[in-house]
C-alpha cells in the first residue's frame, strides 16, 4: 500500500511544485515596465538570477545540464568572443562586452533550453510573447494617437511603448516577435478557438507595428510571416494572404490610418539606394566603417567595444554627428551612433572572421535542425504550432541582425527568442519522441539531459 502510494505522492508534488518556465514569464513581464536607466534594467537583472536558478536546479538534480550536441552549438560563440575580449582596449571594456555576448547569445538561451519540460512550457512562453506585444502594442497606438512617442519628421508620434525614444526599435521588436508567434500558433494544430485567438491577435499588432515607423520589422516581420505560411502549405498561404491584404485595405482605407507620414516611410523603402534620407546615409557610412576595420583585422577584429574608437578613423565625410533623439518624455538632443546598426558587421569589425564564423555557425545549425525538426511534424505529427513559433522568431532575428544589433532592454527579447528556438531545435522534438514512446512524464528532461 505504501509502495503504491509512493510515486502518486512524488508526482504529486511535482504538479503542485511551480513551473519552471514560470522566471521566462517574470522577464518578460518586466519588459512591461518602463526602464529604469541607461544601465541595465530590471528584466537583465532577472535574466542573470534566473541563469542562477538553473545552475541551482541543476545541481540539485543531479543532472548534466546539455547534451553535447547542444552545448557545442551553443558554446561555439565562446571561441571568437574570449579572443576579441583579450584584444579589447581595456580589460574592463573586454568583460562588459563578453557578459553581455554570454549573456543573450549564450547564458539565457541555454537556460531557456534547461527550464522548458515540454511543448505545454514553451506554448506558455510563446503566449507570454504575444502579450508583452500586446501590451506594447496598446501603448504605442496610444502614444500615436495623443502625440506623446517620439519624434518622427518633426512630431513626436512614433511609437514606441515603455522602452522611450533612447531605444526607438524596442517596442517594433516586441510587437514583431509577438506577432510571429500568435502567426505560428494559428497556423499549427491547437483548438479552433485558441488558433481564432491567436490569428485576432496577430490583426490587431499589425497596427501597431506600423505606427512603429520601422522599415527594418517591417521587412523581418514580412518575410518570416511569408517563411511560417510557405512551411504549411500553398493552399493556407493563399487563404491567410488574401486575408491580410483584405484587413490592410480596411485599415488604411476605411479607418484611415494611412497617414502620408507612414505612406512616405512604406514608399522610402523603395528608396534607399537611389534617394536615401540621413538615416540610411548614416547607415551606409557606418557598415563601410566597419568593413574597413576587418580588413585592417581579418581575424580577430578590433576587439569587443572597439567599434567607437576606430569609427571615425575609417568613416566617410557622409556621416552625421549623430541622430535626433526626442519625445516620449524625453528632452531633445544628440545621440552618438555606436554601433554599425548590422549585427554581422559589428562582429565582423570587432571579432573578426573567426567571431562571425563562429558565432554565424551557431545561428546556422539552429536554424537547420529547426528546420528539420518542423518538417518532420508538418503532416502528422504534434508540435507544429511550437515549430513555427521556433523557426519564425529565429528567422525574424538573423533577419533583423541584417540592420540592427543588440543594445538595450530589448535585447532581453532576443535572447528569450533564441532560446525559444534552441529549445526546438536542441531538445523539442526529442522530448516528444520520449513522451509519446511510454516514458514517465516527470522523468522526460532526465532522459534527454542523458
Amino acid at each position: 500500500m505504501s509502495l503504491a502510494l509512493a510515486p502518486l505522492s512524488r508526482r504529486a508534488r511535482r504538479a503542485a511544485a511551480p513551473a519552471p518556465v514560470l522566471p521566462l514569464v517574470a522577464v518578460l513581464a518586466l519588459l512591461a515596465l518602463p526602464p529604469a536607466g541607461d544601465g541595465a534594467g530590471p528584466a537583465d537583472a532577472a535574466c542573470a538570477l534566473v541563469v542562477v536558478y538553473c545552475v541551482i536546479r541543476l545541481l540539485r538534480e543531479r543532472r548534466r545540464p546539455l547534451r553535447p550536441a547542444a552545448a557545442v552549438v551553443l558554446g561555439l560563440p565562446v571561441v571568437g568572443l574570449a579572443l576579441a575580449a583579450m584584444g579589447a582596449s581595456s580589460p574592463e571594456a573586454g568583460l562588459t562586452a563578453l557578459g553581455r555576448y554570454l549573456q543573450v547569445f549564450v547564458l539565457v538561451p541555454a537556460a531557456v533550453l534547461v527550464l522548458l519540460r515540454h511543448r505545454a512550457d514553451f506554448r506558455v512562453l510563446a503566449w507570454s510573447f504575444v502579450g508583452l506585444a500586446l501590451w506594447q502594442g496598446a501603448l504605442g497606438v496610444h502614444q500615436y494617437v495623443t502625440a506623446t512617442g517620439a519624434s518622427y519628421q518633426g512630431e513626436t508620434i512614433r511609437a514606441v511603448g515603455t522602452f522611450g525614444a533612447h531605444d526607438v526599435m524596442g517596442m517594433a521588436t516586441a510587437v514583431s516577435l509577438g506577432l510571429v508567434c500568435a502567426v505560428g500558433i494559428a497556423l499549427g494544430r491547437a483548438p479552433v478557438r485558441q488558433r481564432a485567438v491567436a490569428a485576432g491577435c496577430a490583426l490587431a499588432l499589425l497596427l501597431p507595428l506600423a505606427l512603429s515607423f520601422s522599415r527594418g520589422a517591417w521587412i523581418a516581420t514580412v518575410l518570416t510571416c511569408a517563411v511560417q505560411l510557405a512551411l504549411t502549405g500553398l493552399r493556407r498561404t493563399l487563404k491567410v494572404a488574401a486575408a491580410v491584404i483584405a484587413a490592410g485595405v480596411i485599415l488604411t482605407g476605411g479607418f484611415g490610418v494611412g497617414t502620408a507620414q507612414l505612406q512616405q516611410r512604406i514608399g522610402s523603402i523603395a528608396q534607399v539606394a537611389d534617394a536615401p534620407d540621413q538615416s540610411v546615409v548614416d547607415r551606409y557610412a557606418l557598415w563601410a566603417s566597419a568593413a574597413g576595420m576587418w580588413r585592417e583585422h581579418p581575424l580577430t577584429g578590433v576587439g569587443l567595444k572597439g567599434f567607437p574608437e576606430y569609427r571615425d578613423g575609417h568613416a566617410t565625410l557622409a556621416l552625421s554627428s549623430g541622430s535626433d533623439v526626442e519625445g516620449a518624455g524625453v528632452r531633445f538632443h544628440r545621440q552618438a551612433l555606436l554601433s554599425p546598426h548590422s549585427m554581422y558587421l559589428l562582429v565582423l569589425s570587432e571579432q573578426g572572421l573567426i567571431g562571425l564564423l563562429a558565432l554565424g555557425g551557431s545561428w546556422l545549425a539552429l536554424l537547420v535542425c529547426a528546420l528539420r525538426g518542423l518538417l518532420r511534424v508538418r503532416r502528422r505529427g504534434p508540435g507544429l504550432d511550437c515549430g513555427l513559433v521556433a523557426c519564425g522568431v529565429l528567422i525574424w532575428s538573423l533577419t533583423d541582425f541584417v540592420y540592427g544589433d543588440i543594445g538595450g532592454p530589448s535585447t532581453v527579447l532576443t535572447a528569450l527568442a533564441l532560446g525559444l528556438a534552441a529549445w526546438w531545435a536542441l531538445a523539442g522534438g526529442e522530448r516528444a519522441d520520449l513522451a509519446r514512446g511510454g516514458a514517465v512524464p516527470g522523468r522526460v528532461e532526465e532522459a534527454v539531459a542523458r
